[in-house]
Order: C-alpha cells, then structure tokens, then sequence
C-alpha cells in the first residue's frame, strides 16, 4: 500500500462502505489465528449491515466480501491486513505493521488507521548506489523490500560495467570521460527513480560509496527529499543486512522533521493561519484551505452531518449513530477531506496539543 492507495480510497463516496481492520501474524503457529478472527468480523459486519439495510439491499456487496476473503492465503500474512468493499468494488492489502481489529461501515472507507500507521511506521525509499548494479528498495522501518520485477531496476551503467577496454587514444582525458559517464548514469537512474517518487513521494536514503552519492546528488531533481546517506561499498549487502544499517540513520533525520512540525503549527498560529478544535477544522478542511492537518494520535470524535445546515457544520457527541448522516470519527473523515483535497496528515502524540483541542489544522491562506 502507499499514499496513492489512500488517496484513491479516501475519495470514494456512497453508503455502505465497509471496512474491516486486523493484526495478523508472519508465522506459524500464530497465523493460525488469523482466519478465525477474520471470519468473526467477517460475521459482525455482515449482521450489522443485514440488521441496517436489509438482506435484499446488500447482498451483492456480501459476495463481494465472501470472495475476498475466501481467496486469502493466511500463510503469507504480514502484521496487518486491511479489507474494503463496497457494492462496486474490493480491496484487500497485507501490511507490513500492526492494526487494530475493527469493523466500520460509514459513507467512505475508515483510513485512520493505515494513515497513522504509515505515518507511525515510516516508509521510504533507499537506493543502493553503484555503478554495477543501482537498486531501489521500499522500505518499512527496517524492512527493506527490493523492486525488481516490471520495474528499471536495478541499473548498471554499460560504460562501466561491461568489461569493454575504453579507447586508447591520448588526446583523451579519461578520468574526466568516467565522470561523464557517471553523470549521465545517475541521471537515467534518477529519471527511473522520477516514476517512483510521482506516485508515492516518500523520504529518500542514499547507500554507496562517496564518488557514486556525490554524483547523484549532483544530477538528482530530489535533492530536498534526502534524509540520510550511508556510505561505503554495498553491492553484495542483502535488503535485510541494509536495512539494519540505514533506519538509525533514517529514524533520527525523520525524528527531527516530525518535531520541526510544532514550529510549523506555531508560524501558522502567529500568522493567522491556522484552525483549532474538530468544528473549525471541519470547517476549514471542506472548503480545502488544509495545507497540512496536525492530530493527536488516539483522538475520535462521532458526530452527525446535518444535512439542513449549508455551513457544513457537524453535530458532535449526537448519541446513537445510525444512517448514511452518522460518523463513527469525524476526525477520520477530516482527514480523508484534507487528503483528498492535496494537504498531508501529521500525528502526534497525545496531550501534545491541549491548547487546539487536540486538532489542528494549517491553512494554505
């Protein structure tokens, strides 16, 4: 799953959709629970929306869900899953980190969790660097998966690696003739990586001899997404072995960019930028002036849209939730709102913004 995946669900609309959340486990034997807890959501989310709609009304999208899940082979778990179905459509992801277990039905999908979960279980991208052989790997933590089949990757440079004797002409400079084959390596390395980096513009961490980084940090268009370079020669370093090495230096620069949020929030405030509390952000997030949304972690609020009310306000604390009009979290669906209208969602911690109400939204202008 990545950021793209989100944006296309958080944009679906119409009610029901439902969404079942779960941790599930790697290995035996504790996978051999992972079916059983699945068909008991399963069943809670087939009573609750045969007891709401009516068995006639969503039987379609209960064989929907009965296909999804009858194909899933638990013995190639991860630590999450996540299922969404609809009346027109199915979507099913195994995730590499942990996510509560939890049933949804609302007018869009429940993102919360994998927004947090992604934001709390950063990914990026790390390119090995060589000249020999450049690979790319997506990374969860340190868990570093390679790209390899349908992609560019990985890359060699033919005017180095090919063992061809060079000319023997000594007119010719050919350290400097090298330099402009790395050069124009990099650069074809850098416009694969381009394909990458518009679908799913993660952090980026560099692996590879001094020369080779300090050429694609020369050509790179991506300078600004590079958090953390590690040096020496990598060509024979498995994905498992890299990824031990690089996440310290990855989660130090990304703890010092989550911080640097608090200073971000607090211009927006000095400025008159910025919202407070779930009503004003509400507010703020549907006319899409939300550059960047700042949440509490574990913060939820129910709610009922008003459908009367041409404000867009939203009746919190409402009592019993049911119908297209009930939220289970609208702090969920503001985040779908900002998400879908181009601006990024940062958690915190909780406690860490008592003076918002536990919300708070940067505004574009």
């Amino acid at each position: 799953m990545n950021r793209q995946d989100i944006v296309d669900l958080a944009v679906v609309r119409g009610y029901p959709c439902l969404t079942i959340t779960l941790p599930t486990h790697r290995t035996s034997p504790d996978n051999r629970q992972d079916p059983i807890r699945l068909k008991n959501l399963v069943t809670e989310a087939t009573n609750r929306l045969t007891g709401e709609l009516g068995k006639r009304e969503v039987a379609a999208m209960l064989r929907l869900l009965e296909e999804a899940t009858a194909d899933i082979d638990h013995e190639h778990n991860l630590d999450g899953m996540a299922i969404f179905v609809n009346a027109e459509m199915t979507k099913t992801f195994r995730l590499p980190f942990t996510l509560p277990e939890r049933v949804v039905v609302d007018e869009t999908f429940f993102v919360r969790d994998l927004i947090y979960a992604l934001n709390r279980s950063p990914r990026y991208w790390v390119l090995a660097l060589s000249e020999q052989q450049t690979r790319l790997f997506e990374a969860v933590r340190d868990d570093l998966e390679e790209l390899r089949p349908g992609t560019p990757f990985p890359m060699s440079n033919p005017n180095v690696s090919s063992g061809r004797p060079g000319p023997k002409d000594v007119s010719i400079n050919y350290s400097l003739l090298r330099d402009e084959y790395s050069r124009a390596f990099f650069r074809d390395v850098d416009q694969a990586l381009g394909t990458f980096m518009t679908a799913d513009p993660l952090p980026l961490a560099l692996a590879g001899v001094d020369r080779n980084i300090a050429f694609f940090r020369e050509v790179t268009r991506y300078p600004n997404q590079i958090i953390a370079t590690l040096t020496g020669n990598y060509d024979a370093t498995s994905g498992h072995d890299l990824g031990k090495l690089i996440w310290p230096l990855v989660r130090e620069s990304l703890d010092a960019r989550r911080m640097a949020i608090f200073g971000e929030l607090n211009a927006a405030v000095g400025a008159q930028r910025s919202a407070s509390t779930i009503g004003e952000v509400w507010r703020f997030a549907h006319e899409g002036r939300g550059a960047t949304l700042v949440v509490e972690e574990n913060y939820h609020e129910p709610a009922l849209i008003d459908p009367s009310d041409i404000t867009g306000n939203i009746q919190l604390n409402p009592g019993e939730l049911v119908g297209p009009e009930a939220l289970d979290d609208a702090v969920d669906a503001v985040i779908v709102k900002v998400l879908e209208k181009g601006g990024r969602v940062v958690f915190v911690d909780d406690g860490a913004l008592p003076q918002h109400g536990r919300i708070a939204l940067i505004l574009r202008y």
